[in-house]
């Protein structure tokens, strides 16, 4: 072998030693970077940290479970599981276990919504979604992000607040109001980056917008929060990443890994179950 082409081989096969290898989950290849997709519980093992020595991560948790009514008036939907992110997170050559939360359940008949489980990564916790509210003091669950108030009869129902974890930045928003009359419509509920929206009259309001991420090399949306049911108008949309639509009698699920929230539901009908939950770690291998 030529010197040059020798010192050139060499020099790569030390550059190649300098940096991260580990295993668990889905793993592909975004250019320089490997990406470990984890849609259930896991490890991620770090086998050998090279010179960087940190990976950037998604962890989101279960999305809630929308309302379910028995009557006319409006109920609330699912608000979004917590959403946290960033990059720089220093890592040591072990295992790290990786909890994926589980969405809250369907309702069926009348109740408040399910709400959603935390999902984990190293000291990373996302909070679970909280369910949406069923109205008349019925109140919706605060979470990752809220879930979004029942029509009331003599009072606005609140949404849920987000960011249960008390984090900075914030892991997601709170749930809207339903409207202070039966027969109107309920709240949206929050998802991660911004407040579900109240409801109008006899129209539930549509859940929040999730926030988008190119963590695995394509730009992706997740986390939106649940609609809620209608009361004589018109049911609430899902938000953007996933969200499950209120519907009467049924309401639809959040997608499943997104950890978005499902839809509200009523005259004793089925209420959407929140999606589950994601972790994604993302590091540089070349």
């Amino acid at each position: 072998m030529p010197l040059g082409a020798f010192k050139a081989a060499l020099m790569g096969t030390a550059g190649s030693s300098n940096f991260m290898t580990a295993t668990g989950g889905t793993i592909t290849t975004d250019g320089n970077y490997k990406v470990h997709t984890f849609t259930g519980d896991g490890t991620f093992t770090v086998t050998k940290v090279g010179s960087i020595g940190t990976v950037e991560y998604l962890v989101i948790a279960g999305g809630a479970g929308g309302a379910s009514g028995h009557g006319s008036t409006g109920v609330g939907g699912g608000g979004a599981g917590g959403y946290r992110t960033a990059t720089g997170l220093s890592v040591s050559a072990q295992g790290y276990s990786i909890t994926v939360g589980a969405g809250g359940a369907s309702r069926t008949g009348s109740g408040i919504g399910n709400s959603g489980s935390t999902s984990t990564f190293s000291s990373i916790n996302a909070s679970g979604g909280g369910g949406g509210g069923l109205g008349n003091s019925s109140n919706a669950s605060s979470g990752g992000s809220g879930g979004g108030g029942g029509a009331g009869y003599s009072s606005t129902e609140g949404g849920g607040a987000g960011n249960a974890g008390g984090y900075d930045p914030v892991e997601g928003y709170a749930g809207g109001s339903g409207v202070a009359t039966a027969s109107q419509g309920g709240g949206g509920g929050g998802g991660a980056s911004e407040v579900g929206n109240a409801g109008s009259g006899g129209t539930g309001g549509a859940g929040g917008d999730g926030r988008s991420s190119d963590i695995n090399g394509s730009a992706t949306t997740r986390a939106g929060g649940g609609g809620a049911s209608r009361g004589n108008a018109s049911n609430g949309s899902g938000g953007s990443g996933g969200g499950g639509a209120g519907g009467v009698p049924n309401g639809t699920s959040g997608s499943a890994n997104t950890g978005s929230g499902g839809g509200g539901s009523r005259d004793s009908g089925n209420s959407g179950a929140g999606g589950s939950g994601i972790v994604i770690i993302r590091f540089q291998f070349q």
